[in-house]
């Protein structure tokens, strides 16, 4: 559910509509509890996917330079 919240507080901010074709050939929304879990994944994995494409499509990519990067950077090891 909070990834269709997602999309919709995008369209209305841009007044762009995120087409969706991948996840509404699927057929599975939140409120269909009948399906199983791995189509609600595939699901959320394909909206996902989708509003990603969107974004991409519309901005193209940051490029990140070593310039931009900080002299140290904290590494987990």
């Amino acid at each position: 559910m909070l990834m269709i919240h997602i999309k919709k507080y995008y369209e209305n901010i841009t007044n762009d509509e995120i087409p969706t074709k991948h996840y509404s050939s699927l057929a599975v929304s939140p409120v269909h509890i009948h399906k199983n879990k791995k189509c609600h994944k595939e699901a959320i994995l394909a909206l996902g996917e989708d509003i990603v494409s969107h974004l991409h499509a519309q901005r193209p990519a940051v490029k990140v330079t070593s310039e931009m990067v900080p002299g140290k950077v904290a590494a987990e090891q």
